[in-house]
């Protein structure tokens, strides 16, 4: 009786004790009755409460699909939800007859009470999408036990094939008898088996000759078809172990799921976990038993504000602990102090991290256009600064967040790139650094270090959010909803206050601007201020130790008396960043706004006094205060808003960001001799150095640095100025050092 088709046989079960295929046959018409009966009669909420299934189907034109919750399966029959469980394969096909079952009878009643004498309509195909509430399962915590069952696998899509048309039932004609013979295909990666002999002409009978070996051939025309795509899922940076390669799996989906998912979507999928057998020609015997494990895909639940972040469901517990921290008075100055707190100073910075952290609200205006929400930051300066253990905890405190280094970078490493398969040779996309961290914040260390061909593949993810991808035949858009924290030293390595500030900010004006807030930091030296940070750095490596911070904890919880809840043990910074990002959606009122117009009208004016006053030689600002910087205050005037889980921008807020914009971008715009710190004698001392340096090295000579120096020192100028001159010549390209400059070479 295997050859029948299933659910469509009805017998009597009459003599038919003992039979072990009969009793599978039907138990699985008896679980095809009970789904018919769930899909009637579940109701929702209650016993009189209304219905749920039928109502969705009960439409015209009819659905597609249908969205069934495994929980309310269970609910409705706990042995049914145990067998699609565990037996998916076999079930769920069951669960798509019922609902084709349901609905064509809807139909015929429908017809009936309309047109009595209209035939009975055709039976219509509804694919049942399976949803679940039960904890997702990491990609690499699936283990042989795994297979064959329901999974819940949540990951970032990185890569996604063309469609394809896949069979679901093959046509054979026999090429002696021309019999025709239908067969079924197996789902997902599985194919079929062509039978090698011919049923029609077994030669059984007299006179006829059987039909000989394999003699069938397919009909291509006759088949059935369904869409098919491949899908590759990787497990989301934030979840891979530290030191390890990021594993990922290859997905199935058919029919509605086809095309709905591009490369740096973040999904939850569920669906069954299956093998197959692999085609490689370098495989020996030793590989039969070996298999490849994918996923079916049965059901798929995208993110599509790019806010997934791991576990989005908050206790109550956790919820009332969040407004109690937010109901605070000073609850941003809480927030800031939670900021990096093992970093000695640099509170500002501390500030405008915490400010990427949240982010400001996306909006999305009438005719379409995207305004993006996220913060970006540049840190620019001396190096032993604390830039990169900023990057670092901004990388492990951010729900999505994914570390870089600019040297180690390139253009498609950062966006996307086109890989071809080298067994189909088909093309396809997988997401780069930019892509993965959709919804999250991407740390660049080492900015001044990338190539410029690689940092402008970055300009439109940083303002248009957007990837636009144009090779190998594939032309499309990927989302790019980051934030970017990048860390940069200036080109001589120290900040130099003699310089402009275009010499010490050697970045290009455009890319200047896609920052919010630029941060200069200096190495000042100064006995109290070192005596204070080496205090910090000592009491740091001192209570490291577990024991010790479980003492200053609890020492801090009772001198609160217990009541703060950021002094809580259980207290989350990212569970809390997280909730409020989901959660709060802040606006602007007229009066910040207004405040906020007339402070950048003053702000501008300003910038424009001082390009007038600018020396000649001075060159342009490099930071230019543009509409960019305004929004880029609204931006930040809705993550302190973000912080204290207000929906209204007040006036306080926009203060606040203001005070921010001007310490930080205003401040860096200024930064150097633009600020009057090299006088009208120093410049003259300088270019007069330059030119006694041009006299003893001409153009294309080489000699020692030791020598150099020597030489011009004797002409009556201070080593300090000779230094000066020989490292803005160097900047210019006048002079090149070699041998870690031993050797200086006169180019121009």
């Amino acid at each position: 009786m295997s050859g029948w088709d299933e659910g469509g046989v009805f017998y009597s079960d009459q003599g038919a004790a003992g039979n072990d295929e009969d009793d599978a046959l039907m138990s699985k018409h008896i679980a095809q009755r009970k789904f018919v009966d769930f899909l009637k009669n579940y109701r929702e909420n209650s016993a009189n409460g209304p219905t749920k299934y039928i109502d969705d189907l009960d439409h015209d034109p009819v659905p597609k699909t249908l969205s069934v919750s495994i929980d309310d399966v269970k609910a409705h029959c706990e042995d049914l939800h145990e067998a699609l469980r565990t037996n998916p394969a076999e079930y769920l096909p069951l669960l798509e007859l019922a609902a084709s079952e349901v609905v064509a009878a809807l139909r015929f009643a429908r017809n009936e009470e309309h047109e009595g004498d209209e035939p009975q309509p055709a039976k219509h195909d509804v694919q049942i999408l399976l949803s679940s509430t039960q904890i997702p399962k990491n990609i690499r915590n699936l283990t042989s036990q795994d297979i064959s069952q329901l999974v819940v696998i949540p990951g970032i899509v990185i890569a996604a094939s063309r469609a394809k048309s896949k069979a679901t039932q093959i046509a054979l004609q026999c090429k002696t008898c021309k019999n025709i013979k239908i067969i079924a295909c197996k789902p997902g990666f599985g194919g079929a088996m062509m039978p090698r002999t011919c049923d029609a002409r077994t030669g059984n009978n007299i006179g006829e000759e059987a039909c000989p070996l394999d003699p069938f051939s397919v009909l291509p025309e006759r088949s059935k078809y369904t869409d098919t795509q491949v899908l590759k899922l990787q497990e989301n940076p934030e979840d891979v172990p530290i030191g390890e390669m990021p594993r990922n799996l290859m997905l199935s989906v058919d029919r509605t799921l086809v095309q709905r998912i591009v490369p740096g979507t973040r999904v939850t999928v569920l669906g069954i976990y299956s093998i197959f057998q692999q085609r490689d020609k370098n495989a020996g015997k030793a590989s039969v038993a070996i298999r490849q494990t994918y996923i079916r895909v049965v059901g798929l639940e995208e993110d599509a504000d790019g806010n997934a972040r791991g576990n989005v469901n908050f206790s109550i517990e956790e919820e009332n602990m969040f407004k109690r921290f937010a109901a605070q008075p000073n609850v941003i100055a809480e927030v800031y102090k939670k900021i990096a707190p093992a970093i000695f100073g640099t509170e500002d910075i501390k500030s405008a991290t915490a400010c990427l952290l949240f982010g400001g609200a996306r909006k999305q205006l009438p005719d379409g256009v995207r305004l993006k929400g996220d913060v970006n930051v540049l840190l620019l300066g001396d190096p032993s600064t604390a830039k990169s253990q900023l990057l670092k905890f901004v990388h492990k405190t951010a729900p999505i967040a994914v570390y870089t280094s600019g040297k180690g970078s390139s253009a498609a490493g950062l966006t996307a790139s086109v890989i071809r398969d080298s067994t189909t040779g088909e093309a396809y996309l997988e997401g780069g650094a930019m892509v993965l961290a959709d919804g999250g914040v991407v740390c660049i260390d080492e900015f001044d270090k990338m190539r410029p061909e690689d940092r402008v593949a970055i300009h439109e993810a940083m303002e248009q959010q957007t990837i636009s991808i144009a090779k190998a035949g594939i032309t499309t858009v990927l989302n790019s909803r980051t934030a970017v924290m990048a860390a940069a030293n200036p080109p001589s390595g120290r900040y130099d206050d003699l310089k402009t500030a275009s010499e010490n900010i050697d970045l290009q004006t455009t890319i200047l601007s896609r920052f919010d807030l630029i941060f200069i930091l200096k190495d000042d030296r100064c006995w109290d201020k070192d005596m204070r940070l080496a205090q910090h750095v000592l009491t740091v490596h001192r209570d490291a130790s577990e024991d010790a911070t479980a003492r200053r904890a609890g020492a801090s919880v009772e001198e609160t008396g217990g009541n703060d809840e950021s002094a809580q043990p259980n207290f989350n910074l990212k569970r809390y960043i997280q909730y409020c990002r989901t959660r709060v959606s802040p606006c602007l009122d007229e009066v910040g706004a207004e405040a906020l117009g007339r402070e950048y009208v003053k702000i501008r004016d300003d910038q424009r006094k001082r390009n007038q006053s600018r020396a000649a030689n001075e060159g342009a600002n490099p930071v230019p205060i543009t509409v960019r910087q305004l929004e880029a205050i609204i931006r930040v005037s809705e993550s302190l808003a973000r912080m204290a889980m207000q929906n209204i921008v007040t006036e306080a807020h926009v203060a606040e960001a203001l005070r921010l914009f001007n310490i930080s971008t205003v401040d860096a715009a200024k930064a150097g001799i633009n600020n009057g710190v090299l006088s009208h004698e120093q410049r003259e001392e300088l270019l007069h150095t330059e030119a006694v340096i041009k006299r003893f090295l001409h153009v294309g000579a080489t000699t020692s640095d030791r020598a150099l120096v020597d030489m011009v020192v004797k002409t009556g100028v201070s080593e300090n100025s000779v230094r000066r001159a020989l490292l803005g010549m160097q900047q210019r390209g006048e002079l090149e050092f070699r041998n870690e400059r031993r050797k200086i070479v006169r180019k121009m």
